[in-house]
């Protein structure tokens, strides 16, 4: 109180002069009708473009939360698609019907960590064991293939990128089958190879590649991107395939975890199959 009262003293001054200023301000405003419509014109124009910055904000903080439903309904329609279930030929279609068999379970994940611009590139994920993520599992968006799960904790996942060199993913060429094994060329993030193509195969610019469905980790028929390049050297009875992925892997956000439960059994039979 002692030091509030020496301030006024020592600045009394300085305070009557704003005190006048502010009573005039207001006088002028009062009793001049151009001075108080110019008055209230300035300060709609500011409180609203105050409430349109707040408002944007809002708006941005929310996005979190609307990206995540949309994930999650993402997953449950994935869940729904004909290509999640085994067809019995000789039965009829039924919605949910048990004669249609499960393969594929989708589940919604975060990404929390991710890197572009190694020769070895991780994706660090939201989920782990206790949301049924195990190693192995194929990941992706709506545009895509993204890696495939290399371990796992309680609560989190550690994914090995598509832009990791040690990755290849079993891939073919939609228009006529040929299949062969994409792998990313370590330079550019937005591009990797497919290797293996018959010399004699003829690819074109813009043809898409998708995956093969040979292994136990992805389904047949999703996105990998599409041909960029074609690159053919003499003396070989290969091509080397340039393609330009799908997924820009500096944006991505949400990612779907697939669960194939037939794996186990597929794996056995195989496994049977060699010896």
């Amino acid at each position: 109180m002692k030091n509030l009262l020496h301030f006024i003293v020592r600045f009394h001054f300085t305070i009557l002069f704003v005190a006048f200023e502010l009573v005039c301000m207001l006088m002028l405003v009062n009793y001049n009708n151009y001075q108080k419509s110019q008055f209230l014109n300035s300060s709609n124009a500011i409180s609203g473009d105050v409430y349109e910055k707040v408002s944007s904000i809002t708006d941005y903080l929310s996005l979190v939360k609307t990206n995540e439903e949309l994930s999650k309904e993402n997953v449950r329609l994935s869940n729904l698609l004909p290509s999640s279930y085994l067809f019995s030929a000789d039965s009829s279609f039924l919605y949910k019907d048990t004669l249609y068999q499960q393969q594929y379970i989708y589940r919604s994940a975060k990404i929390i960590n991710n890197s572009v611009n190694k020769q070895l590139n991780y994706i660090t994920l939201n989920k782990g064991r206790v949301n049924g993520i195990e190693p192995d599992m194929g990941v992706v968006t709506a545009n895509g293939v993204v890696g495939v799960v290399k371990s796992v904790s309680e609560n989190y996942s550690s994914v090995i990128s598509l832009l990791n060199s040690r990755l290849k993913v079993s891939a073919m060429i939609k228009k006529n089958n040929y299949f062969g094994s994409l792998s990313w060329n370590g330079k550019d993030y937005r591009k990797a190879r497919l290797l293996d193509i018959p010399f004699h195969v003829k690819v074109r610019k813009g043809d898409t590649i998708v995956t093969s469905g040979f292994s136990s980790t992805f389904p047949e028929g999703l996105l990998l991107g599409v041909i960029d390049k074609v690159i053919t050297s003499s003396g070989s009875n290969f091509q080397e395939v340039e393609v330009l992925l799908s997924n820009d892997f500096k944006s991505l956000s949400y990612v779907k975890v697939i669960g194939y439960l037939m794996k186990n059994e597929r794996l056995e039979l195989e496994e049977g199959a060699k010896e």
